[in-house]
């Protein structure tokens, strides 16, 4: 689909009128002919182009509704096809859907007068809700990157990103409601006609704008590869099997690039290898890999390590580096890992004041053969003091006092 520029100005114009609060009726009747002709990607384009402005989400989702309103007869009656390769936009629609059916059983137990404990009734149901967050999550964790790969206006799901905030914010807040004793039943009715408004507007917005777009846009190949992905996340309300999708990537590639340097290469992504070393030394924790014929290979070095280790361990059999009466224990994990039986085992102990997690891992190749053991060695001290929440929105920078 090419999108119309000319129109597309156009309706640009009478956004950011309905924007500055000019009158409605007289812009709608200046714009008239683009509004009624406006398609789905074009509305993307719109939204985009206020971003480009300078405008933030939160600025736009507060007349974002009367303008989807306004373009809703023409981006309903738009015709588009499904992409052959339909499976992961099928899942997505078909979760709406049962998502839809759940909000119109809440709505008739708001009505039903003979419904007692209605509080503990809507209470479960609106917790229940909460499992639509796997939705947003492979939205926002597979379709948007597709998306914003393929063209610039796609910058603009962003906005869409920020409603699925709304909704997980007015969820948690509905929840609070039925909790509190003191609420009342007006005050549910309002907070849940919010939430609906946002979660069932979400489903319009997707239906109108997101879907058909995203299938105009991306190959079959896209789909192919966002379904496979998808499979990783939950399938909230709908009967959905696991599926062997086939055809896997995992493989690890090595590559000499152009100037030497080794990348790794697999289907999460490409590294460097000082990249792969740097990520290694900065996690928060000690790593000493022992391969699958018990000799020490590798171990990490991070700022502030737990346990000492120095590079003559490298190859070192791992029962010599354990004091001769924990040896058996240590080979008894081994072999619960090399033959299946266990997948974990954990440990923790106080040193110097701090409390210590210690935790082994079997490591097994994409074929489920075993390849040795992780140890994973890590100061737990802070974090058992944590309580309540510092969310991302909550971090400041710290400022050095000028002396």
């Amino acid at each position: 689909m090419n999108v119309d520029k000319k129109r597309v100005d156009r309706l640009i114009e009478y956004v950011q009128g309905i924007r500055d609060n000019d009158d409605n009726k007289e812009l709608y009747l200046k714009y008239k002919e683009d509004i009624e002709n406006v398609q789905p990607q074009e509305a993307f384009e719109i939204f985009y182009s206020l971003l480009e402005e300078g405008m933030d989400s939160e600025e736009i989702l507060v007349f974002l509704d009367k303008v989807i309103n306004v373009f809703y007869k023409s981006l309903y009656n738009y015709r588009w096809e499904k992409p052959e390769n339909d499976n992961f936009l099928m899942d997505l629609i078909y979760e709406n859907e049962a998502l839809e059916k759940k909000t119109n059983i809440i709505k008739k137990i708001l009505k039903n007068k003979e419904v007692e404990n209605k509080k503990e009734i809507l209470l479960s149901r609106i917790k229940e809700l909460q499992e639509f967050n796997e939705h947003y999550l492979k939205k926002e964790n597979i379709l948007f990157p597709y998306l914003e790969k393929r063209m610039e206006r796609f910058e603009g799901l962003k906005i869409m990103w920020a409603l699925h905030d709304e909704v997980r914010i007015k969820v948690k807040e509905m929840i609070r409601i039925l909790k509190d004793k003191e609420s009342n039943e007006k005050e549910i009715n309002i907070a849940i006609g919010k939430l609906f408004f946002a979660i069932l507007g979400l489903v319009k917005k997707e239906n109108l704008i997101l879907f058909p777009s995203a299938s105009e846009v991306l190959s079959n190949q896209d789909w192919y590869e966002m379904h496979k992905q998808s499979l990783e996340y939950g399938f909230p309300f709908i009967d959905k099997k696991r599926e062997d999708i086939g055809d896997s990537d995992s493989e690890i590639k090595y590559i000499n690039s152009d100037d030497e340097k080794i990348l790794f290469r697999t289907e999460t992504g490409e590294l460097e290898l000082e990249q792969v070393l740097m990520i290694f030394n900065q996690l928060p924790v000690d790593l000493t890999f022992v391969d699958e014929n018990n000799k020490v290979k590798y171990f990490t070095k991070p700022k502030d390590r737990v346990f000492s280790r120095s590079p003559a361990i490298i190859g070192r059999d791992v029962k010599n580096c354990h004091p001769p009466n924990s040896v058996h224990i240590v080979n008894k994990i081994i072999e619960s890992f090399r033959s299946g039986e266990k997948d974990n085992a954990r440990f923790w102990i106080d040193l110097k004041g701090r409390k210590i997690l210690i935790q082994y891992f079997p490591l097994r190749n994409s074929n489920g053969e075993y390849k040795g053991v992780l140890e994973v060695s890590q100061d737990i001290t802070e974090i058992q003091k944590l309580e309540g929440e510092n969310r991302l929105l909550d971090w400041k920078i710290q400022i050095a006092p000028i002396h």
